[in-house]
């Protein structure tokens, strides 16, 4: 099965994510969601190339030393199904620039569970939460509603 391939990171400092509000798209699955930055691989990139060049364009700051953290694999019909690499980054620079997706802001982690976030991130924001080794999670939607969960090959309880 082909996957759509994606990344995903969320920057931190001071105790919170730099989380992005999607409001400006239009015809944008992830409406009026708080996510992290990152986007899809363009020809000839690699995990790390193309989370460096999202992060670079969507927010104007330069990673140093990203942390590969986990693969999340989305099934949604009738998305295409998605591997996302995900990563946190504690060292960066640059000047924080705006962002043509939606409204970046600092949000504290412990108020992120509350945020309109996808229910299946609420289990991969626990596992950062508890530092957990790299980690593979399967999640299968339909709509927004999360039908299945499945860490390292095992089924979590919803």
């Amino acid at each position: 099965m082909d996957l759509l391939q994606t990344t995903l990171c969320y920057l931190e400092k001071d105790g919170a994510y730099l989380m992005l509000h999607r409001v400006k798209k239009k015809n944008d699955v992830n409406h009026d969601k708080w996510v992290g930055v990152g986007g899809k691989f363009e020809p000839g990139e690699d995990a790390l190339a193309c989370v460096m060049r999202e992060v670079r364009e969507e927010t104007g700051l330069t990673m140093h030393a990203p942390e590969y953290r986990g693969i999340v694999d989305f099934y949604c019909e009738p998305w295409p199904a998605e591997r996302m690499h995900l990563y946190t980054c504690t060292d960066f620079s640059g000047t924080m620039t705006e962002c043509d997706e939606g409204c970046l802001e600092w949000v504290d982690k412990a108020a992120v569970q509350a945020l309109p976030i996808w229910q299946g991130d609420k289990i991969f924001f626990r596992l950062l939460a508890e530092n957990a080794p790299f980690f593979h999670l399967e999640l299968t939607y339909a709509g927004d509603v999360l039908q299945r969960a499945v860490l390292d090959g095992r089924e979590l309880p919803l």
